[in-house]
């Protein structure tokens, strides 16, 4: 009885902080804590004390100033870190995007460091979360909203607020510095805004609880924070009509299943107009525990006034319209930069995805980071991609120019979701499709590039100097080396991107503090 007690405790501490939004200018503790979020205690890496952490949130063209306190001390997980805003494209600051030894050195225990940047053009549903290694899968993951005042589809929905934002997560019992990268691994729980409960356990843990009233519609941010699984979410009784994806306004598409992906983030309107009652929301995953008995992949929607009481409802037998990405258009005329034919581009690529040996491989190379970030290469006169490391995972990009990138399926361990860094692009060919799209496509920052016979393709204007990252963000497969970097526009990256003092510091503190000698 003590343990649910402290549990209950921890639950209600952790919503009471959650539902508070920070930003845009804040300080981001990062710290240890034990928490049992599907009633299982491990140590974590916590953003601002929770799981998630906080909503940090702002306007479009707001200022973001970020001070990032690293308080962390639990030795059997990394200590240092770096946290990368994504979907936030960075235009000017690409030092403070956060992917360690690409954009930064990590910032030790005991330090501090100020993400200052800007969003000018930016609104919608995004998330934070380390990049430094695997160490987000430990925890250290949170949502953040840029909200416009000017939302063109604010007449569709009458609630938007810290309580509509919805959270997706893998949760681990063992710790990510232990797991065996390269070989398969399995979540022990899917949390839903924080809560869950394991899959090997009986035990019934809280779960999260969205509250609605009847007759209201509600912006929901659907937010995947997963390290891995890709869910396929649903709630009982109710369509969903999607009005954002990755931070771009699209046509309203009315679905009642979404499959998302790592790292991908949806809105849609969800309108309270069935019988005052509870309702299962239901996350599958992909891997690890199957179906919902006994609250597993699940939380509850109720209605005010409903019973406190678990749902009795259930999914349709068939889901009769699931999301299909190529029903998904962009709000706004958004076109597809270059020709309307397949590698109609400046410059085409297709990229060569592999898996050997316990590594993933592009083009043959799998990435492993440098000991000096990328953008400090470059800082210090590396003026071209054989010049920079690591050898062979970076690709000069020119500016101005139309990029096409093909990533053909079919490396093990797939549906592969490839994320790219700085900037979004048009999908001009989806997973399970066959035909291009040239007119309409969506935009996004995320794809899944599907299975076995897929070509998905993208394509984007390098208008944004800077090294950027390309990667699945199956943090696992990031962490054997799926990932490659694009050094965009390399003799303007100085002139186009000033960097602080402070992050000139950054690496001699890291060098100092692991004993790496930067002697030539």
């Amino acid at each position: 009885m003590t343990f649910f007690k402290s549990l209950a405790a921890l639950v209600a501490l952790s919503f009471s902080v959650n539902a508070v939004q920070i930003g845009p200018v804040t300080d981001l503790h990062i710290t240890n804590a034990n928490i049992a979020p599907d009633g299982f205690t491990r140590p974590a890496v916590l953003a601002g004390g929770t799981f998630p952490g906080p909503t940090i949130s702002g306007n479009t063209g707001d200022n973001f100033q970020i001070t990032v306190f690293n308080e962390l001390t639990e030795t059997s997980m990394l200590t240092d870190t770096s946290i990368h805003w994504h979907g936030l494209f960075q235009k000017g600051t690409n030092w403070a995007d956060g992917p360690a030894f690409v954009t930064q050195c990590p910032i030790i225990t005991g330090n501090s460091f100020d993400y200052n940047f800007n969003v000018p053009g930016q609104a919608g549903t995004y998330w934070y979360h380390s990049h430094l290694s695997t160490q987000y899968c430990d925890g250290l993951r949170g949502p953040f909203v840029v909200y416009d005042p000017n939302d063109p589809n604010a007449s569709l929905y009458d609630v938007d607020d810290d309580t509509t934002i919805i959270t997706l997560a893998d949760w681990y019992h063992t710790l990510a510095q232990q797991e065996p990268i390269g070989a398969a691994i399995t979540a022990d729980a899917t949390l839903i805004n924080g809560l869950g409960r394991s899959f090997t356990n009986t035990t019934a843990s809280p779960l999260s609880v969205i509250t609605v009233q009847s007759g209201k519609r509600y912006r929901m941010r659907l937010v995947s924070i997963s390290c891995d699984p890709n869910y396929q979410f649903s709630i009982d009784g109710h369509d969903m009509t999607i009005i954002e994806v990755d931070g771009v306004n699209s046509q309203q598409l009315t679905v009642d299943q979404i499959q998302i992906f790592a790292a991908q983030r949806y809105s849609f309107v969800l309108n309270a107009n069935q019988p005052v009652g509870n309702y299962w929301i239901r996350a599958q995953p992909n891997s690890g525990g199957q179906g919902f008995d006994g609250g597993i992949n699940s939380a509850i929607l109720r209605y005010e006034g409903a019973t406190v009481a678990d749902p009795t409802t259930s999914p349709p037998t068939t889901f009769t319209s699931p999301l299909v990405e190529t029903n998904l258009h962009p709000l706004a005329d958004l076109g597809v930069p270059g020709q309307p034919f397949r590698g109609g581009a400046d410059d085409p690529m297709v990229l060569n995805l592999g898996f050997a040996n316990g590594r993933f491989t592009i083009d043959g190379v799998s990435f492993v980071p440098p000991t000096v970030p990328v953008l400090l290469q470059i800082l210090s006169g590396a003026q071209n991609a054989q010049d920079l490391l690591p050898a062979g995972s970076v690709i000069s990009l020119p500016p101005n120019s139309v990029i096409e990138v093909a990533l053909p399926a079919g490396a093990a361990g797939g549906p592969h979701p490839f994320h790219l860094h700085g900037h979004n692009f048009a999908v001009v060919q989806s997973a399970n499709n066959a035909t291009p799209n040239y007119v309409n496509p969506i935009w996004r920052d995320t794809v899944s590039i599907g299975g076995t016979g897929d070509n998905v393709t993208i394509r984007f204007t390098t208008n944004n100097p800077g090294p950027w990252f390309l990667h699945c963000h199956i943090d696992w497969h990031l962490e054997a080396g799926f990932a490659i970097v694009f050094a965009e526009d390399i003799p303007d990256t100085a002139s186009a991107n000033p960097v602080p003092q402070a992050w000139s510091d950054l690496c001699p503190a890291y060098d100092q503090a692991h004993n790496i000698s930067t002697a030539t």
